[in-house]
């Protein structure tokens, strides 16, 4: 791919991660990305062949942006599956706010648009991926908690580390980010740990 495709790629990105940032549109449409990123609706669809690829591939964007495997090397390498669990929280609870504009608009329009749902259900399976690993961690060290199945173990770990949790907490309830962080690490370990 010539430089030129890829910088037309990358500016379509962009625009569709502003374009749910800003949620001014409900339904994120092709022809408004091609506008708002200067192209065509032709050649659009020459980079990405549906909504659902673009939403998709636009989640992935964010992350290399974001530089999520940076953020999350210090849990993939850690030395147990405690360590394992503070560094995750840590990682993915910091990560929450800087991507919660476009995880609301796909939540939200995920209800009406399969694409959406479909993006959006890719970046939980990442989350799920993650927390299973946690626990099978743990219950491999003998540390996970006989209260729940691993599988329920994920389920919980899982559910602290929503983003509708964090909202609650952060804007509902009006908890620090800092508080939060601590209070799901100590929550956390509470359930899971034997």
């Amino acid at each position: 791919m010539s430089s030129d495709a890829l910088t037309t790629r990358e500016r379509i990105l962009q625009s569709t991660w502003t374009a749910l940032l800003d949620g001014s549109t409900p339904r994120v449409r092709m022809s408004d990305i091609a506008n708002s990123a200067g192209i065509s609706r032709q050649a659009l669809y020459l980079h990405f062949a549906n909504r659902t690829e673009l939403l998709i591939e636009t989640t992935h964007y964010i992350d290399r942006v974001k530089d999520v495997d940076r953020r999350l090397a210090r849990s993939r390498h850690a030395s147990s599956g405690l360590e394992r669990l503070e560094a995750y929280v840590d990682a993915w609870g910091n990560y929450i706010p800087e991507i919660y504009g476009v995880a609301n608009a796909l939540i939200v329009m995920g209800v009406t648009d399969d694409g959406a749902r479909l993006a959006w259900e890719g970046r939980l399976a990442a989350v799920r991926e993650g927390c299973e690993v946690i626990v099978t961690t743990l219950s491999r060290e003998g540390q996970l908690s006989q209260r729940l199945s691993p599988p329920e173990a994920t389920d919980v770990l899982c559910a602290h580390l929503s983003v509708e949790t964090w909202w609650y907490l952060r804007d509902r309830r009006g908890w620090s980010q800092t508080r939060y962080v601590e209070a799901m690490q100590q929550t956390l370990k509470a359930m899971l740990l034997a």
